[in-house]
């Protein structure tokens, strides 16, 4: 699918538009029996009465994130993440994990843009519905797409070379992993795809190179109140 940014449309969702996407998501994942921790579950007002027990959920944005990257139409260029474990790039010391865990939704021919990561590798898992399609490149010294060396990447524990721009596919059941400076794209091809992310420690606010979106995170237009708090919501241990 093209990756078009439409600035015209500006880079803000509305909040029922996120309330619509989560309850959604809840529903798919209700009928793929996948379960989430009780975080991914609790209300403004529930949240609002947490204290400092909670400050590793706030500190390392575990839970709900819906994103349209700033294009202004989630429909066509937009992900769904829920970020269910996380250590801290910034932290260590705090939060020792070294690694992170997502489950990502990727709607039918609806675009992740082109990105690399600095930091994070990550292995990146079709759970379930229909094919995840991507494109890949690696990136040149100037962080722009290497249009001339090969993408080298392991699938299942296969190495596999491709040409720079390739598509690749991958079922239900296959994984990929992406190593760092790996410019990668993906969307949902002929339905819906529940994605797994098994990575290192994971930071959207500083470790992501997008190619062309205008945001990781997108203004909100408050047209209604929220039915789950996003990872960056969280308001301070009571």
């Amino acid at each position: 699918p093209e990756q078009h940014f439409d600035q015209e449309r500006g880079n803000i969702m509305k909040r029922s538009e996120i309330n619509q996407v989560i309850r959604e998501t809840e529903a798919l994942l209700k009928e793929y029996r996948i379960q989430l921790p009780p975080f991914m579950n609790w209300t403004p007002a529930e949240w609002a009465e947490k204290g400092p027990e909670c400050q590793e959920i706030r500190d390392n944005q575990l839970g709900w994130d819906v994103t349209d990257f700033g294009c202004g139409d989630f429909h066509k260029i937009g992900l769904i993440a829920l970020t269910i474990r996380n250590g801290n790039q910034k932290n260590p010391e705090k939060y020792p994990k070294t690694y992170a865990e997502k489950i990502l939704i990727a709607r039918e021919n609806q675009v992740t843009p082109m990105h690399f990561h600095w930091y994070k590798m990550e292995d990146i898992i079709n759970r379930g519905g229909a094919k995840l399609a991507m494109q890949l490149y690696m990136a040149d010294e100037n962080e722009q797409l290497d249009l001339e060396t090969p993408v080298e990447v392991v699938s299942d524990g296969v190495k596999l070379t491709l040409a720079p721009g390739s598509f690749l596919e991958l079922e239900p059941g296959q994984s990929i992993t992406f190593t760092q400076r790996l410019y990668h794209a993906f969307w949902g091809k002929g339905g819906d795809v529940i994605v797994g992310e098994v990575s290192m420690c994971n930071d959207d606010s500083t470790d992501n190179r997008f190619l062309e979106a205008p945001g990781r995170f997108p203004a909100i237009d408050e047209d209604e109140a929220p039915y789950r708090l996003l990872c960056t919501e969280y308001p301070e241990a009571k």
